[in-house]
């Protein structure tokens, strides 16, 4: 599929077909989600990845998930990695500190993996959608079920499969159209 067509057809898909997911497609999309730029080159992603349909359920009831998808991932990003690489001699400022994070770049970071994951998974002929703050949002629950390490936050949950074009409801909010690109662009100032 070529370029422009996979960025058009990426939507948010709630519903799944029963249907696994081929072990050697999700390795080519996980390998491409690796790909997301790193500050500092400091690969502060992973990803947990959960296709066991226990664990699946017992992860659906943490995040009060409605997804049925075969697949859930949950990326996770350490701010830890990002400080650390930034205290290398390659990347410490002079007076010897490390630079100032008015921007927390890491969230950038995942949001950029993520984004790899939701095209390539199109690009497979699979759908896939972020849950966010479904639900009340605990990272720690998330964490103590799937033993992510304390200087690891997961940031949501991808749900991943065949879509189910047939049962899936559009989100009212499409409604509300795009935003002409005149409202999206400032040039040369806003």
């Amino acid at each position: 599929m070529d370029f422009t067509r996979t960025v058009l057809a990426r939507r948010m898909i709630r519903a799944f077909k029963p249907n696994p997911v081929p072990r050697e497609k999700l390795k080519r999309i996980l390998s491409l989600a690796q790909h997301y730029p790193s500050a500092g080159y400091s690969q502060e992603v992973t990803y947990v990845v959960i296709t066991n349909k226990e664990k699946r359920e017992k992860v659906r009831k943490l995040r009060d998930l409605r997804s049925d998808a075969p697949v859930l991932l949950i990326p996770c990003v350490s701010e830890k990695i990002v400080h650390d690489r930034y205290r290398e001699p390659d990347k410490i400022r002079s007076g010897g500190k490390e630079i100032d994070w008015p921007i927390p770049f890491w969230y950038f970071d995942v949001g950029c993996s993520c984004m790899l994951i939701f095209l390539a998974a199109v690009n497979e002929g699979l759908a896939a959608s972020f849950a966010g703050s479904v639900g009340i949002f605990n990272p720690g629950l998330l964490r103590k079920e799937l033993g992510i390490p304390e200087h690891y936050e997961p940031v949501g949950v991808l749900s991943l499969g065949y879509p189910d074009l047939g049962k899936d409801i559009l989100s009212p909010s499409l409604k509300r159209g795009r935003r002409s690109l005149k409202d999206f662009i400032h040039r040369e100032e806003w």
